[in-house]
């Protein structure tokens, strides 16, 4: 039985020292296991996956993006099952530690690499976030965390899932580190700070009384720095309206991407993946123009309320982790919440980083920022002068 702080994948207890006096130098990472690591099988969370391929042959650009940079890579770390979960819980391989909030589950799907940055036995952490793979984690586990603009950044070397919503990204504990991390990654320097703040009532709204609440002091502190914060609604044709939109093109394309190792391999899944994926098997052809019509809206709705370099304020999680083991009505319900506050990143592709700022009963709740496409660094600048401000 693996140990519940073990957060390192099978085989994935490594070391690749990064290149001498690099800006990164004597700073470890850890690389979720969907990224290749040459020499190394990318086992995707699945012992079937991980037996019907072989060793990568190079690593992934972003694994290579740090260690040019000087970070050492330390481990391969547990992710769910071919990137379908928001938990962090895999039936195969165990439900890594949430230092921040024992007996709650760590979020997913990179559920390791946000375990092994929270419990520090590294510095950062890759990990991917499809529809909040990177968000909910380091909102669960008290981190830093970064979905990119999508499209920005090469995914060569990184398992797919859905292609129109892929995205790699990282963690760590402090905005210096996260900092150094994303300028190495962007391959640029800090970026100018945003002009104004936008509170997404809405967003806020659906979190509940307890996570505006403990939200509320970042909130302040931000609107020191920028100036009073204007509102508006993230989305106005409802928030579970942009969830099933998302669910509907992420569940498709996750499908397509896994259907011909599926139909050839006849893999074991835990339940929850094979109805992932059965889901995306019998999706109905008439959902897709309509889920494609509302990512159009939301795209576009993202673009306007993020025009002259804004920063849109949101809560990462409608609140603290679930606890693990949850009966299957109310782990769905707790997924499906999640979802709605997660679902603008794969629809419309902008930057959003988690910044740990809040708990709700003394476990951690995030704070994003959403800014424009491309303002990625801007974002990243806003984190690091927060934190110096405090």
């Amino acid at each position: 039985m693996r140990d519940a702080t073990d957060f390192l994948a099978p085989g994935g207890a490594l070391r690749i020292e990064g290149s001498a006096g690099g800006p990164l130098a004597g700073l470890t990472f850890v690389a979720k296991d969907l990224f290749d690591v040459a020499g190394t099988v990318t086992g995707c969370g699945n012992p079937d996956w991980a037996r019907t391929h072989p060793p990568a042959e190079r690593h992934a650009f972003a694994v290579s993006r740090l260690l040019d940079a000087g970070a050492t890579l330390v481990g391969k770390t547990i992710t769910d099952e071919i990137s379908l979960g928001l938990l962090g819980e895999n039936a195969f391989y165990g439900t890594p530690l949430n230092p921040r909030a024992p007996g709650r589950v760590p979020g997913g799907s990179s559920s390791g690499s946000a375990s092994a940055v929270a419990q520090g036995a590294a510095d950062a952490g890759l990990g991917t976030d499809t529809g909040g793979s990177v968000r909910v984690p380091a909102s669960f586990c008290g981190l830093y965390g970064i979905r990119p603009t999508h499209g920005r950044l090469p995914l060569d070397g990184m398992a797919p899932q859905a292609p129109s919503s892929d995205t790699t990204g990282w963690f760590a504990r402090d905005a210096a580190t996260f900092a150094s991390v994303s300028a190495a990654i962007f391959g640029e320097g800090e970026g100018p700070l945003p002009t104004r703040l936008v509170i997404l009532t809405d967003a806020f709204g659906f979190a509940g009384s307890e996570t505006e609440a403990a939200l509320a002091p970042a909130v302040a502190r931000l609107e020191r720095l920028l100036g009073p914060a204007e509102r508006a609604m993230l989305a106005p044709q409802g928030l579970s309206v942009w969830g099933r939109a998302q669910r509907t093109l992420q569940m498709a394309e996750a499908w397509a991407t896994f259907r011909d190792w599926v139909e050839r391999e006849v893999p074991a899944f835990s339940y929850l993946v094979a109805r992932s994926l059965m889901a995306g098997a019998t999706m109905p052809a008439t959902e897709l123009p309509w889920a494609a019509l509302m990512r159009d809206e939301a795209r576009a709705r993202l673009a306007q309320l993020t025009a002259d370099g804004a920063a849109l304020l949101m809560p990462t999680t409608p609140g603290p982790a679930p606890l693990k083991n949850l009966p299957l009505p109310e782990m769905d319900r707790a997924r499906d919440r999640i979802n709605c506050l997660c679902a603008h990143g794969g629809l419309a592709g902008h930057p959003q980083v988690s910044l740990p700022l809040g708990e709700v009963g003394g476990a951690p709740v995030g704070l994003s920022l959403i800014g424009a496409r491309g303002a990625d660094m801007s974002l990243v600048a806003l984190a690091a002068a927060l934190e110096n401000a405090a």
